[in-house]
């Protein structure tokens, strides 16, 4: 959907899980803005044939962040859910004149830096194909000699570690972006360059209080050890004003919305309550970009979910609330129970990511 805000029109989206399934096709139906021409197909996309859409400009997505989690079993490669050879096969099938992927910041650990250099080879020169039996790090250094003995690139590759709330974003969301142009386009590097940030927030909210006037609600006072004080310091010593936009805050999001329901309606207001903050799970503030959701692997997910509520009180975001903090438009509806629904918004990539990835790549291709 971050995409299709800039414009991209989608031949094909492919999604396996079957609540998602249900979602997406739930939401065609509704003719939901952006989705009402998509071609969904459920499935595993090992069992596509990427041929048949040869010549598309963009592959785009998001092979499954587990292998390579903070949280996981840190197992990479050697995990059965890396997707990484498929989203190779993808791009080297289609032949598009740009691909985009996003994974979590876990990919760009030290632990995994060997296999990224590896993985952005291949997308480099993706018909270097691995012969059977080739080990991954043989086929690695081949790669490299292909390069160094003169073997023109398919596709110049960045790969961008990114906090989704500098690129517009109500949450402070970290992923890994690997980003691919055709080799004749034009230059790659401003791929991913920041539109917001915490310097320009800090000045609306204790410099020219304008922040405080649009949501027409009391100033809170700056404590003078937080990040946003030392923001406002920096400026003050600098006398530059900030011009990025401000980061979105939770408040900015939600604005607008109806109080939040204690049970299920129509609109995707649900409240889970029992929610009780506890050391490093303290839910998000109003006026900062929320944490970034989690899709949970038991149950409820901890304080990520929850919002602040003041004097010690929290609760869960609602399903509508978290759809709001991905940039899903409100008559999205998700599909499923409350713990399917939570899985489904965790797992997904905010739209103004993809919005502002996709703007970025269609004036590269545009210059190519």
């Amino acid at each position: 959907m971050g995409l299709a805000r800039a414009g991209v029109k989608h031949e094909l989206v492919v999604e396996r899980d079957n609540e998602t399934i249900a979602t997406l096709l739930e939401n065609k139906r509704r003719g939901v803005e952006y989705m009402r021409d998509w071609t969904i197909e459920g499935c595993d996309t090992r069992d596509i044939d990427f041929t048949r859409y040869q010549g598309l400009d963009l592959v785009a997505g998001g092979p499954p962040c587990q292998p390579f989690s903070v949280g996981g079993r840190h197992l990479g490669r050697k995990d059965p859910r890396n997707m990484w050879p498929e989203a190779i096969r993808a791009v080297r099938e289609v032949c598009p004149r740009a691909f985009v992927f996003e994974n979590v910041r876990g990919l760009l650990r030290p632990s995994f830096s060997t296999y990224l250099e590896y993985l952005t080879r291949q997308l480099g020169s993706p018909h270097v194909v691995r012969k059977p039996g080739e080990s991954w790090c043989t086929h690695s250094a081949r790669l490299r000699r292909h390069v160094e003995q003169g073997g023109r690139p398919e596709y110049r590759v960045i790969v961008r570690g990114v906090n989704a709330a500098d690129l517009g974003a109500p949450q402070k969301r970290h992923r890994a972006l690997i980003i691919g142009v055709e080799a004749n386009a034009g230059e790659l590097w401003d791929a991913a360059i920041p539109t917001h940030s915490l310097e320009a927030l800090a000045w609306s909210k204790h410099v020219a209080f304008d922040y405080w006037i649009r949501h027409a609600t009391r100033r809170i006072r700056l404590p003078s050890s937080t990040a946003e004080a030392r923001a406002v310091e920096k400026i003050r010593l600098s006398s530059i004003v900030p011009q990025r936009k401000p980061w979105v805050t939770t408040r900015d999001a939600l604005s607008g919305l109806p109080p939040a329901a204690a049970e299920w309606d129509p609109s995707g207001h649900w409240q889970h309550l029992g929610a009780r903050a506890y050391e490093k799970h303290t839910g998000s503030v109003w006026d900062e970009p929320a944490k970034a959701l989690k899709a949970g692997n038991h149950g409820v997910p901890g304080g990520e979910n929850m919002i602040a509520l003041g004097k010690g009180r929290v609760r869960y975001f609602t399903i509508r609330e978290m759809a709001r903090l991905q940039g899903l438009p409100d008559e999205f509806i998700v599909s499923g129970s409350w713990k399917a629904a939570t899985r489904q918004l965790g797992n997904a990539v905010p739209t103004a990511v993809g919005a502002r990835v996709g703007n970025e790549l269609k004036a590269i291709l545009a210059g190519g």
